[in-house]
C-alpha cells in the first residue's frame, strides 16, 4: 500500500478557531516541530490575505526543513480576471513554497447564490487558476470547499469542478466536508464514487502521475477524525487536519487521533513509530502556543487518556495491561496513569507508590493504611484523583519520606477598595529555608496572585528555577452549599514547566487557606522534581567520572 500522506493546517485553518492567533515567529516554531515528527505538508498561511503570513513566508525562506514542503494557501482568480493579474495568485508565487494550495467552489448553491457568479465562469475559474499555478513549476493542490454538500445535491457539477482542476494540471484533489455534517457512510460511497470516475478519466487520457484524492472534514457532527478515517478506507491518499482539532466552529479533523489510528490501527505507512512517540509533546507544543488548556480526555495524548481509577481495572492492569488498554501509551509518548480516590483499592496505592518512588509501610503506613486515610480525607472535600501533586506530597508526609524545600513562617494579605479603583491587593509573607529566613512583599491581580507572586520573589532568592514555572488555572468549588459563606471550599491548581502539568489541592472553610494548601503543594512538587533532576544529574556526573 502506498503511504498515506499528511497535511497539516494548522497554522490557517487552526487559526480560524476562537481565541486562536499565532505570530509569524510562533508559526515558525510551530512549523518546526511539525516537519521534525514528519509531516508531509505544512500549510504557512494565505499570504495574499494579511501582513502576518505574509511575513511568515518571509522567515519560512531562510528555515530549512528535512520532511516536509510548505504550501501557500489562496483561492481561484476573481471573476473575469486573467490569473495573472490577481495579486491573490501573485502573492502565493511570491511566498515561493514548492506547493501551492488553492480552494474553488464544488456547490452550485455557493456558486449561484452566495458568489453571484455563473456555474461556467466558476469552472474556468478552477481551470485556469490551477493552470498558471501548475505552468509556474508548482505542486498544485486543488481543496474542492464543500464538495460533499455539493455532491449531494448536484453530483454532476460537483464531479465537473474536480474535473477542471485536473484538467488545469492539479497533483492531489481534496475532498471537504466544510460544514462538517456528513456522515461516514456517505464519506465512503462518495469518495469510491469519485475514484472511480478519475480513473475512468485516468485510463481514457494517461499521464506519468495519476491525480491524488485527498480528505478534509470539520467536525461539527462530531466526525471529522471518522470521517478522514473511512475516506483512507475507500482510497484517500492525503489526510488534512490540525493539531488538537483547532480550527472553526467545531473545529477540524485531529491529526492528532488519526496519525495514531493510521499507523498503529490501520498498519498504514504516514510517520515512524519513533516520531510517534513524539505526538504527546508536539500537541503540548502547540496548545501553550495558543494559550489554551490541553483537553485531559484527548484521545491518545490526554492526561486520562490511560487512566485508571477503579480498583478492579488497576489490579487487572498490573496482571496484563492490555485487559484495559487498546495500546500502549508509550508508543504514542504518553503514560499510564492509576488514580487514587475513594474508589481506589490498595492495587492503586501500590501502583502509585511504586510510580512516585514512594516506599511503602515506613511509618507505619502500608497501602491498607493509606487508602483508609485517602478515604476520610476525600469524605472532608478532598479529590486525590484529580491533584496528583499533592497526593505525592501526602503520600510522602504519610511515609515519613517528604522533604520539604520551604517552611512558611507568616503571611499576611489585604485587599484595598476605594470608589473609584478597582480592588488591589498586597500579600507579605515569611518564609525560611534551611534554616534562613526571608521576608518579601508583592502585589497582585486578587488575593491569590499577590500571594503567589510574594512567594515566587522569596523563593527565588534560593531557588533561580522558578521561571519556567507557571500557573495554568485557577478553580474554586463549594463543597456543600447549605452552609451559605461559611461553606467548605475546594480549590485546585493547575501549574505547568516545560515538561509537564500538575494539580494541587487545598480544602478549608477559609478560601485563602485553601488557596495556601494548593499553592504551596504546587511549589513544593516543582521544587522537589527540580531537585531529584539534580541529584540524579549529579549522580550520572560521579559515575561517569569513575568510569
Amino acid at each position: 500500500m502506498e503511504p498515506i500522506l499528511l497535511y497539516d493546517t494548522t497554522l490557517r485553518d487552526g487559526t480560524q478557531g476562537e481565541n486562536i492567533n499565532f505570530t509569524a515567529e510562533e508559526k515558525i516554531k510551530i512549523a518546526q516541530r511539525l516537519d521534525d515528527i514528519g509531516i508531509h505538508y505544512i500549510e504557512g498561511g494565505w499570504p495574499g490575505s494579511n501582513p502576518r503570513d505574509r511575513r511568515f513566508f518571509e522567515l519560512a525562506k531562510n528555515t530549512k526543513f528535512k520532511n516536509a514542503r510548505l504550501a501557500a494557501f489562496g483561492s481561484t482568480r476573481r471573476p473575469g480576471m486573467d490569473p495573472a493579474d490577481d495579486v491573490n495568485v501573485t502573492a502565493m508565487l511570491e511566498s515561493a513554497t514548492p506547493v501551492v494550495t488553492i480552494f474553488g467552489k464544488s456547490w452550485d448553491l455557493h456558486v449561484e447564490q452566495v458568489m453571484n457568479n455563473t456555474l461556467e465562469e466558476n469552472l474556468a475559474k478552477i481551470r485556469e487558476t490551477v493552470a498558471n499555478l501548475s505552468q509556474n513549476k508548482r505542486q498544485v493542490i486543488y481543496d474542492a470547499e464543500h464538495f460533499f454538500d455539493g455532491f449531494k445535491e448536484n453530483s454532476s457539477y460537483a464531479l465537473k469542478t474536480l474535473m477542471a482542476a485536473v484538467d488545469g494540471g492539479a497533483d492531489i484533489v481534496v475532498l471537504c466536508d466544510t460544514n462538517g455534517g456528513t456522515l461516514p457512510f456517505e464519506i465512503d460511497s462518495i469518495t469510491r464514487h469519485v475514484l472511480k470516475i478519475l480513473r475512468e478519466k485516468q485510463d481514457k487520457s494517461p499521464v506519468d502521475a495519476p491525480v491524488k484524492i485527498g480528505i478534509h472534514t470539520h467536525n461539527d457532527s462530531g466526525m471529522a477524525a471518522a470521517n478522514s478515517i473511512t475516506a483512507v478506507r475507500a482510497g484517500a491518499q492525503l489526510v488534512q487536519g490540525t493539531i488538537n482539532g483547532y480550527g472553526e466552529r467545531c473545529g477540524n479533523a485531529d491529526l492528532i487521533s488519526i496519525i495514531p489510528i493510521l499507523c498503529l490501527k490501520m498498519e498504514r505507512q504516514c510517520i515512524s513509530k519513533q516520531n510517534l512517540k513524539k505526538i504527546k509533546r508536539l500537541s503540548r507544543f502547540v496548545s501553550e502556543a495558543a494559550n489554551i488548556v490541553p483537553l485531559n480526555t484527548r484521545p491518545f495524548v490526554g492526561k486520562s487518556a490511560f487512566a485508571h481509577k477503579g480498583g478492579i481495572h488497576v489490579s487487572a492492569i498490573m496482571k496484563v495491561p492490555r485487559a484495559y488498554e487498546h495500546l500502549s501509551p508509550e508508543s504514542v509518548g504518553n503514560e499510564r496513569r492509576v488514580l487514587v480516590s475513594d474508589l481506589a483499592g490498595k492495587s492503586n496505592v501500590e501502583y502509585k507508590a511504586k510510580e512516585l518512588g514512594i516506599e511503602l509501610g515506613r511509618n507505619g503506613y502500608d497501602s491498607g493504611r493509606i487508602v483508609s486515610k485517602i478515604k476520610q480525607l476525600e469524605q472532608e472535600g478532598y479529590q486525590f484523583d484529580v491533584a496528583e501533586g499533592s497526593l505525592k506530597i501526602m503520600m510522602e508526609k504519610f511515609t515519613d519520606q517528604f522533604k520539604s524545600s520551604f517552611e512558611l513562617e507568616s503571611f499576611r494579605v489585604t485587599i484595598e477598595k476605594d470608589k473609584s479603583h478597582p480592588c488591589s491587593a498586597h500579600a507579605t509573607i515569611k518564609i525560611s529555608v534551611d534554616g534562613r529566613q526571608e521576608i518579601t512583599a508583592a502585589e497582585g491581580q486578587g488575593p491569590v496572585s499577590a500571594l503567589d507572586n510574594a512567594l515566587r520573589k522569596a523563593l527565588d532568592k534560593f531557588f533561580p528555577n522558578l521561571n519556567s514555572m507557571g500557573l495554568v488555572d485557577f478553580k474554586v468549588r463549594v463543597i456543600d452549599g447549605r452552609a451559605g459563606p461559611a461553606a467548605k471550599v475546594r480549590v485546585l491548581i493547575d501549574s505547568r514547566d516545560q515538561d509537564e502539568i500538575w494539580s494541587t489541592i487545598g480544602v478549608s472553610e477559609d478560601i485563602i487557606e485553601a488557596s495556601w494548601q494548593a499553592l504551596a503543594d504546587s511549589f513544593q512538587y516543582k521544587l522537589s522534581k527540580a531537585q531529584s533532576a539534580y541529584r540524579s544529574a549529579e549522580s550520572k556526573k560521579t559515575a561517569t567520572s569513575r568510569s
